[in-house]
């Protein structure tokens, strides 16, 4: 596979060939609740009918590029300019989709080495050039978009060919990383050895380390395997004034912790070009279980239990009334649905929320924590149904976002988002962003369907993530997008929530910054930032550095 092609499909979420119908009860559910838009086929225009603004990169700089990198790995054709253009975003989508990308970088660069970012970046900067960095392009917040606030020129730095593991030191259970290694790739390799990361976000096939760690990602065996903020021993990132290399290190009294200014910097203040990350032995074992409960909070109490009391599920993610109902809609057959309502409707589950489980480690570990799990859920009048669920999910975990794609070309749009907040915020806090998305969608008379999961488990809190469908409104799909978007940002940061727990600020969450840190932390950030990049040429109108698309 040539390492500086993109991994995604230019107009939408993977690959070619994954895309599958949207099944009859699912529809028929988005109909009921959304109206489902009857005669409606959008597909994605043709690349070339993509409409680009014209390059303005001035020559001197091309020339001082194609010298150093070679004219091979300095880039402007159309079909690159487009890919690099935009991540995975609705609005990203939206764009796309309409054939019109008012932004894109001049050219996309492919330095094959740390030391090689650390020249581009130097040029950039005596050019006055901004520079996004890009991994593999799955932003959902515009992280990755080609803004240029107040430059002439924009490129596109990829780290497609930083794709290396340097080092699997076995004995201190670390990994030392290039930053443009795809999370399958760096799994192979690991698993080879008998090692896991154990990072699985949704985006897991299309996304980087480097991307990982610039976003402060969580992948779905977060609870059991941490998140990447917590596995990064040591890094080292390239800045237009330098290069900064972080020790690996298992602990340290020194100040502050370096690392993390970066961990999630999203590329504001250099490009993350190598990192050290903790790794674990494969588990001897990896138990599923699953459980259905008859109504939310009895779910999310017994969740609650279940991480207090030190069991450390792996995996563990609660479906609310209306995810557990489309999910049995997409993923089950109509036989086998109708089965499993009747086993939980004469056992009391009438409207049932699904929880899914998997333990991992040591067999007797495992199996000990598991059936203290279980305990707890029986407590609070969870019904079983073995470990079946819990591996169907896991089956289809990486292949839902196709959906997205699916329902646009349909006319519905799909927007997704997340927030933490403490145990005790939890509840009526799903309940406020839930009305809130609810009520601005009606109020544009796009009645919404809102789904929500429990996951990411901490002993303080957890993770709530979202989904919401609405009937797209043609013509005013950025309007509709933006109300939807307002509505849950202020739900979450105005009741006690974050404003994201793992997709990253970017440009659509910075607005919520300031109510979420204060001005004086941002102003912090902005002079770290003039420090490492005096002329803001970093990813410009991303976190800290607004404006942004709202």
């Amino acid at each position: 596979m040539d390492n500086t092609q993109p991994r995604m499909r230019w107009w939408g979420w993977g690959e070619d060939g994954n895309d599958g119908p949207i099944k009859p009860r699912a529809k028929k559910m988005l109909t009921k609740n959304c109206g489902w838009p009857k005669g409606v086929h959008n597909p994605p225009v043709e690349l070339e009918a993509v409409q680009l603004p014209a390059a303005d990169l001035p020559d001197d700089a091309r020339t001082r590029f194609d010298e150093l990198l070679g004219a091979e790995f300095v880039r402007d054709d159309h079909a690159t300019r487009v890919s690099h253009a935009a991540g995975r975003s609705l609005p990203d989508l939206l764009r796309l989709r309409s054939a019109e990308l008012p932004f894109a970088p001049d050219v996309v660069l492919y330095p094959a080495s740390a030391a090689e970012v650390d020249a581009l970046l130097a040029i950039c900067a005596q050019e006055r050039i901004a520079v996004v960095p890009f991994g593999g392009g799955t932003s959902v917040v515009a992280g990755v978009d080609a803004f240029r606030p107040g430059f002439r020129s924009c490129v596109c730095i990829s780290l497609a060919r930083l794709d290396q593991i340097l080092d699997i030191d076995e004995e201190s259970l670390t990994a030392t990383v290039q930053a443009g290694v795809f999370g399958p790739d760096l799994e192979e390799q690991l698993q080879a050895k008998g090692f896991t990361l154990g990072h699985f976000p949704q985006s897991f096939e299309f996304s980087t380390v480097g991307g990982w760690v610039a976003t402060r990602s969580a992948g779905q065996q977060s609870t059991g395997y941490g998140r990447i903020d917590e596995n990064v021993f040591g890094l080292r990132c390239s800045t237009p004034s330098g290069p900064i290399t972080l020790r690996s290190t298992p602990a340290t009294a020194a100040g502050p912790n370096p690392r993390q200014v970066f961990i999630g910097s999203e590329g504001t203040l250099g490009i993350i070009t190598q990192a050290t990350l903790r790794i674990k032995r494969l588990p001897e074992a990896t138990l599923p279980d699953a459980w259905f409960f008859d109504d939310f909070h009895s779910g999310a109490t017994a969740l609650r239990e279940i991480e207090q009391s030190g069991l450390r599920p792996d995996i563990a993610r609660l479906s609310d009334l209306n995810e557990t109902a489309f999910g049995l809609a997409q993923l089950g057959s109509d036989i086998q649905r109708k089965g499993l309502v009747a086993f939980l409707r004469a056992r009391g589950v009438t409207t049932p929320c699904m929880l899914v489980l998997r333990y991992d480690g040591r067999r007797s570990d495992a199996k000990s924590r598991r059936a203290g799990g279980r305990e707890i859920a029986r407590k609070h009048q969870g019904v079983t149904m073995g470990g079946a669920p819990e591996t169907q999910w896991e089956k289809h975990r990486f292949s839902t976002p196709y959906l997205r794609d699916q329902l646009m070309t349909e006319g519905v749009i799909v927007e997704t988002m997340e927030t933490a907040a403490p145990w005790s915020r939890i509840e009526s806090l799903h309940d406020t962003i839930k009305a809130d998305i609810e009520k601005a969608m009606a109020d544009r008379g796009t009645p919404a369907l809102v789904l929500c999961h429990i996951s990411h488990l901490y002993t303080s809190g957890c993770s709530l993530y979202y989904t919401v469908f609405a009937r797209q409104q043609e013509g005013q799909e950025m309007e509709q997008w933006k109300a939807l978007k307002t509505a849950a940002g202020d739900a979450m940061v105005d009741n006690g929530g974050t404003i994201t727990h793992h997709h990253s600020a970017g440009a659509d969450h910075a607005p919520w910054l300031p109510r979420e840190t204060g001005e004086l932390w941002l102003r912090m950030l902005r002079a770290a930032k003039s420090e490492v990049d005096p002329e803001g040429i970093m990813n410009p109108g991303k976190l800290m550095n607004g404006p942004s698309a709202l």
